[in-house]
């Protein structure tokens, strides 16, 4: 059971609408710094801290961590506690906002007019704060995206696709969201990049670092023409679970998540199930069923966890406004018998193709109609160019 928190000590310093805007303005100050410190103190998704951040503000929450002044009230084992309290010290927060400044970046937290809400969806896990660089507004280029995910080793016909889809969402007016990896992730960036589309990429590093480094040419290209964003500071390098406690943020930020390519394993999927459980849309494209990289896609579509996409087309109806974004009904192409009415292609349907025929009478048997009736359809037929008469006969010219 937890131990009772001390309100006296917990006491929030929260500006109230009798004091100044400097007091307030101090107060966010704060609150930055303090959130700041704890992205280096925690790793991205620490529940535990995300709980307290629910109760306490991070000021607050800073000093109660190193003055153990409510002593258990982390509900942390000892050993953990040990280790935020060791680490405190060699925290320089201001140093960490100094870097993202010069970058042309930001650093943003909840409560800021740019902070997308529809993280909060995240619960104790939600981000303490990101680290942003480009000039857009995260939260407004959120409200219409799109997350374009798969696996980093990915065929020829995944990398077509990707691109594909992402260049006709952002034609659409979608931003394309994905984590700047290699295969899949990049194909997407690349494709909204080129036909001057806005990509954001959420990054399992310091959005000052260039990871993979055979993407740093691109990673520039999207803090240039769209934007980065990451709960890591500067500096900071990515390790295997950071890459997937990235998802998570992909997931809940955009409207919907695509798979394109995923092996079974592929850590894509797991973006595609965080999206399903928040009740996001989950859409995986089809691939050929001899390519291990499909499997995982399949496998979310035949479960009923993803709905089949083909184009930009039926993700955006998926995703967008009701009745607004509606994709086109697929059909082939109209052939001129499709125009006949019914019982004049009750009467074709009847004529044979071959050389010799058959008369009417024949043809009335076939069609359930009368004689006279069949005869006066053979007739307009014949002027469509559909049929012909050989004597006694009539022949069929053409079934298209």
């Amino acid at each position: 059971m937890e131990a009772q928190v001390n309100r006296s000590q917990l006491r929030l310093p929260l500006a109230t609408p009798e004091e100044p805007p400097v007091r307030q303005e101090a107060v966010v100050v704060a609150e930055r710094r303090a959130r700041a410190s704890l992205c280096r103190l925690s790793e991205p998704g620490d529940s535990t801290i995300g709980r307290w951040l629910t109760r306490v503000n991070a000021t607050t929450l800073i000093e109660a961590i190193r003055g153990q002044t409510v002593p258990g009230f982390l509900d942390l084992d000892g050993d953990r506690l040990a280790g935020y309290q060791a680490r405190l010290p060699t925290l320089d927060p201001d140093r960490d906002l100094e870097r993202v400044r010069l970058l042309g970046g930001r650093f943003i937290i909840p409560g800021d007019s740019e902070w997308p809400s529809q993280l909060d969806d995240l619960g104790d896990s939600r981000p303490i704060g990101l680290w942003v660089r480009g000039a857009g507004s995260l939260r407004l280029l959120a409200l219409r995206s799109v997350a374009v995910v798969g696996a980093r080793a990915c065929t020829s016909y995944g990398a077509h696709v990707a691109g594909e889809l992402a260049a006709q969402l952002a034609e659409r007016g979608w931003v394309i969201a994905s984590g700047a990896a290699y295969g899949i992730d990049a194909a997407a960036h690349r494709g909204a990049l080129a036909v001057g589309g806005v990509t954001v990429g959420i990054l399992a590093c310091g959005v000052d670092v260039a990871y993979p480094p055979g993407n740093a040419e691109l990673i520039s290209r999207i803090a240039a023409q769209g934007l980065l964003a990451s709960e890591l500071p500067p500096g900071e390098h990515p390790n295997r679970f950071r890459f997937v406690l990235r998802n998570r943020v992909i997931a809940a930020l955009t409207r919907g998540t695509v798979v394109v390519e995923a092996a079974v394993r592929s850590g894509a999927l797991s973006t595609a199930r965080r999206a399903r459980d928040l009740n996001r849309h989950t859409m995986g494209v089809a691939g050929p069923v001899t390519s291990e990289l499909s499997a995982g896609v399949h496998h979310l579509i035949r479960s009923g966890e993803a709905v089949l996409v083909t184009d930009a087309a039926e993700i955006s109806e998926l995703v967008g406004a009701i009745g607004e974004d509606l994709a086109p009904r697929h059909s082939g192409p109209v052939l001129p018998r499709d125009l006949l009415e019914p019982v004049v292609a009750r009467v074709l349907e009847a004529v044979p193709a071959t050389a010799e025929g058959a008369p009417v009478e024949r043809l009335a048997r076939q069609a359930g109609l009368s004689a006279d009736e069949v005869l006066q359809r053979l007739y307009e037929l014949g002027s469509l160019g559909f049929v012909e008469r050989c004597g006694a006969h009539w022949r069929a010219l053409r079934r298209a």
